[in-house]
Order: C-alpha cells, then sequence, then structure tokens
C-alpha cells in the first residue's frame, strides 16, 4: 500500500512538472533560444555580404570587452566566445549590454539609496571611537560608508548559531516576541516542518496587529512555489512580494537574484546568515548528508542597517512614501565598549562596485596570523585567488572548509581545479566528511569576522544582490573560531597529493569550466 502512495505521489508530482509553471516558461525560453540560434545559421548563408560589417563589429566589441572595467576572468570569458564565433559571440555581447531591465532596477535602487541616506550616514562620533582603536580598519569603514552605504555601530549584542536548526529555534523564540512589525527576505522557501511554523506564527501576530512583510526571490517559482504563492500568504494577513520572478524572457536582469537572508522584528533585533527558509538547512530533509549552517542574531543599533536594506529592496516597485523613522532603533548615549563594532552590509550586482569581495580582500590583506574561512563554493576570480595565495605565502595562516558532498557536481568540480595551485602556496584546505557546508564565515585573528550570504564565487561576488555583518572586537568572535576549530575535527584534509591522484576526467572538465564560470 506504502509502495503504490509513493508511485502515485510520483507520477502526480511528474505532472506538476510537465504541466506546470516551471515547464512552461522553460520551454519559451527554449523556443527563444531557437529563434536567435536559427537567426544566426541565416545570416551565415550571408557570409561574404555581412563578413565586413560583422568584422568591424567584433572588433567593437572586443575592445569594449578589454576596456570594462571588470575582473580578466570575465574578459576572457567573453572574448572566446566573440573569436571563435564572432557572430553570434558579439551579438550576445551586446544583448546583455543593453538591457532595459537591468538599467531599471539599478536606477529604481539608487533612488531608494539616495532616499535612506540620511538614515544611513556614519555618526562621527562612533567613526572616531574605531579610528582611534585601529586606525588601518578605518579605511574599510570609510569605504563601507561612502561605497556600500552602510555605517559601523556600537550597541549591539551578537548572537552566533553553529547550525540552521539553532538559529531556527531562536527565530521561533523572537518571532513570538514580536509587537509592531516583521520584515522577512529570503532567498529560498519551501514548504516543510521550517516554512510552516514560521508562516504559523506570522499569521498568528498578523492577527495580534503585527505588520508583517515577506520578500522572497523569484527563482523559487521554477520548482518550489506556485507563481500565485504572494496571494496565498496575503489571505494570512502577511504583505507578501517576489523579487523578480521568473518570466519567459530571455533577460539578463533574470540573473541578478537576491540571494539575501534576512529577518527584522521590531528594529530591536535582526538575523542573517546562510539558513534559507527550507528543511535541507535544519536537518529535517537529507540531501547531501548533514548540512553545516551558521548565521547570527543582532539586536542593538546595528539592526538599523538591516532594516533600511530591507525596505530599499520592498519598495523598488513602488513611489509610496515610506515612514522610516518608525522603524529604526535609537541610538544610545551609553557606550557599551566591550561588544565592539558591527558592520550590516548590503552588495548590489548592478552599481560596479564588488563590495562582498573588497571586505573579504581586506580581511586577508590585513590579517596578522590566521584567516579562517568557510565556504560552499570555491570559484576564483584573479584578486581573490592571487590574495588567498599572497597571505598564506607571507606567513598567514589560511584554512578553507569546503563541503565533501556538494550540492552541484559542477561547482565542486570548478573548485577542485583551484586545490593544487592553493595548496601549493601554503593554503590549507579541509573538507566537510558528514556533508554539506553552507556556512558563509571569515575569522581573523580573533578580532575580525564576517558571517553572511557571501560564497566564493563569481554568482555572490558579481551577479547577486547579498548581504552580511562584519564584526570587530565583538565577544561573539571567539565562539565562532570555537565553532570553527570544533568543525575542523569532522574535516578531512586535502593533500597535493590528493589532487594529483585526482581523476584526469575531472580534473580537466574542472578547468575547461573554468573559462567559462564567470558567465555561469
Amino acid at each position: 500500500m506504502k509502495v503504490e502512495d509513493g508511485k502515485m505521489r510520483n507520477v502526480k508530482r511528474l505532472k506538476r512538472i510537465i504541466y506546470g509553471r516551471t515547464m512552461i516558461v522553460i520551454t519559451l525560453l527554449l523556443v527563444q533560444i531557437i529563434i536567435l540560434l536559427g537567426v544566426f545559421v541565416w545570416l551565415r548563408k550571408y557570409t561574404v555580404l555581412f563578413y565586413g560589417g560583422f568584422s568591424f563589429i567584433s572588433v567593437v566589441v572586443m575592445i569594449a570587452i578589454l576596456n570594462e572595467k571588470t575582473d580578466p576572468s570575465f574578459q576572457i570569458s567573453w572574448l572566446i566566445p566573440v573569436l571563435v564565433i564572432p557572430i553570434f559571440g558579439s551579438l550576445f555581447y551586446l544583448f546583455v549590454q543593453f538591457q532595459f531591465g537591468t538599467k531599471m532596477i539599478h536606477y529604481k535602487l539608487c533612488q531608494k539609496i539616495r532616499e535612506t541616506a540620511v538614515y544611513t550616514k556614519q555618526r562621527e562620533e562612533v567613526f572616531e571611537r574605531l579610528k582611534k582603536e585601529n586606525e588601518e580598519l578605518s579605511h574599510l569603514v570609510f569605504y563601507m560608508n561612502r561605497y556600500a552605504g552602510y555605517p559601523i555601530q556600537q550597541n549591539t549584542k551578537v548572537k552566533f548559531f553553529p547550525l540552521g536548526e539553532d538559529k531556527f529555534e531562536e527565530m521561533k523564540i523572537q518571532l513570538k516576541k514580536a509587537k509592531k512589525f516583521i520584515f522577512l527576505e529570503y532567498f529560498i522557501i519551501e514548504h516543510g516542518i521550517m516554512l510552516d511554523s514560521i508562516l504559523d506564527i506570522l499569521e498568528e501576530k498578523a492577527k495580534e496587529g503585527v505588520e508583517v512583510r515577506f520578500l522572497y526571490d523569484g527563482m523559487c517559482t521554477l520548482a518550489l512555489m506556485p507563481y500565485s504563492y504572494p496571494k496565498e500568504v496575503e489571505k494570512k494577513g502577511i504583505q507578501c512580494k517576489m523579487f523578480s520572478p521568473i518570466k519567459p524572457l530571455l533577460s539578463t536582469h533574470q540573473n541578478n537574484r537576491d540571494h539575501r537572508k534576512i529577518l527584522v522584528i521590531d528594529g530591536k533585533v535582526a538575523f542573517t546568515g546562510g539558513v534559507n527558509l527550507a528543511d535541507e538547512y535544519i536537518n529535517q530533509k537529507k540531501r547531501f548528508g548533514h548540512w553545516k549552517d551558521t548565521a547570527i542574531m543582532l539586536t542593538g543599533e546595528a539592526v538599523n542597517n538591516f532594516t533600511i536594506m530591507f525596505l530599499q529592496m520592498w519598495n523598488l516597485d513602488t513611489q509610496k512614501k515610506e515612514e522610516y523613522e518608525k522603524y529604526l532603533f535609537p541610538y544610545q548615549k551609553k557606550v557599551e565598549t566591550e561588544l565592539g563594532f558591527v558592520l550590516p552590509y548590503g552588495d548590489s550586482p548592478l552599481d560596479k562596485e564588488n563590495v562582498g569581495e573588497q571586505v573579504y580582500l581586506d580581511l586577508l590583506q590585513h590579517a596578522k596570523h590566521y584567516v579562517h574561512i568557510m565556504t560552499p563554493y570555491l570559484i576564483l576570480d584573479n584578486r581573490m585567488l592571487n590574495a588567498l595565495k599572497y597571505a598564506a605565502k607571507s606567513g598567514i595562516e589560511v584554512v578553507i572548509i569546503m563541503p565533501h558532498i556538494p550540492d552541484k557536481k559542477y561547482a565542486y568540480l570548478l573548485a577542485r581545479s583551484y586545490y593544487q595551485e592553493l595548496l601549493e602556496a601554503g593554503v590549507n584546505i579541509f573538507e566537510y566528511t558528514p556533508g554539506f557546508v553552507h556556512a558563509k564565515e571569515f575569522i581573523s585573528d580573533g578580532e575580525k569576522a564576517v558571517v553572511g550570504t557571501i560564497n566564493l564565487d563569481f554568482r555572490s561576488l558579481y551577479l547577486h544582490f547579498e548581504c552580511a555583518a562584519f564584526l570587530y572586537q565583538n565577544p561573539v568572535i571567539e565562539k565562532m573560531e570555537e565553532d570553527y576549530q570544533y568543525t575542523l575535527q569532522s574535516c578531512q584534509r586535502i593533500t597535493i597529493e590528493d589532487c594529483k591522484r585526482y581523476g584526469i576526467l575531472k580534473k580537466y572538465t574542472g578547468q575547461v569550466l573554468r573559462i567559462v564560470a564567470p558567465l555561469m
């Protein structure tokens, strides 16, 4: 009986895939791609006629690519298709560069940033205190305020969660305490124990008069949630939006996903980290062995950065005037110096400022003793690769914990293609043998740390909307380092000999994938 029920469920699931919106979207996208390829094939018949024109276009495109203010990895990835298949490569590059949708999102976001600038201005007294503590670090803070648009804060307690299930339990406790408002922004949501438990609390809070806003990324519409899901949530009294829902239209702005994970409660408490609202993140669903993730909870003044970050994204599709002041935590006169400094920040893929990468690079460049890293992906551009190698070569202990059971085979093959080069430079690489590491952490010298959503890959560093919190001299950093050392006990050290024994086919597949990695 159970077997028959299982078969029926599989049949229903297959029907939903075949006849559902996901298959329609994919089919229509494929049709557009086939039409484009057909046009290019047709043009080949007129090669002699169009040769001169397309040769000129290809030269112009190559000059434009070489003069782009971007990492050389992107330039190489674009130059190859332009040189190998000039017509398709050149026109595809022009198609990507002249995207109205992307420019509109950037324009609207810039509007919201200007609108909220008064609330994200760096307080001079905090900056001066930091400068006295660490003048070197003050340069990073100056950059972050000017180019990322977020100030460093004090009077903020930080609680660290070494696993997703730890965060989940604290989330439920804090959500039940909400009196005024709840803001949620997540990349992945999926029905199960985690999401359904949270939705029950949100519905109850909405009935009590608490304002609840729920924003999630539109990528979920492809396989996880129905397109009409926001309407279902709104029936519970919860305001709900999708960020950039996937549509059956070829457009590069659909590649810029909202990868952030933010929960703000009453302006007093905020959560961030790698944990999404789905059961694998709390080990209630086993997909890739044990799921190792981390998160933090902020209580205090630094919560304001996350509040403004959320409201900027929430209001992208409206001109309605937001009452920002009523959502902000009041600044305190007394300074709790033992709590150090906290700087929550966001990173946009549209402003040509690689904030997330810059923070990581700063940690590597200014480390005195060690940098300990946990990341699910290791797909590196030239700057990051050289920074990791140089730090190790200069005597800094650089340790990277990676998954042993990957969630994406191609990403793991890409990561392995960097292993030997990093190991030869003195970087230590470990793999988490119980399963998959999804945490995004940098810890340096016991006094600096970053926890957030930013992976060490091109998608996070260049293409996604991301967020994180930079911590300095906060007591929680010691707990993070303790968890790091505890996690190492469940890891396997990777050696150069391991790299040499790695399968030739896998090795060369990873090396080939590196060519197109920036465009994936």
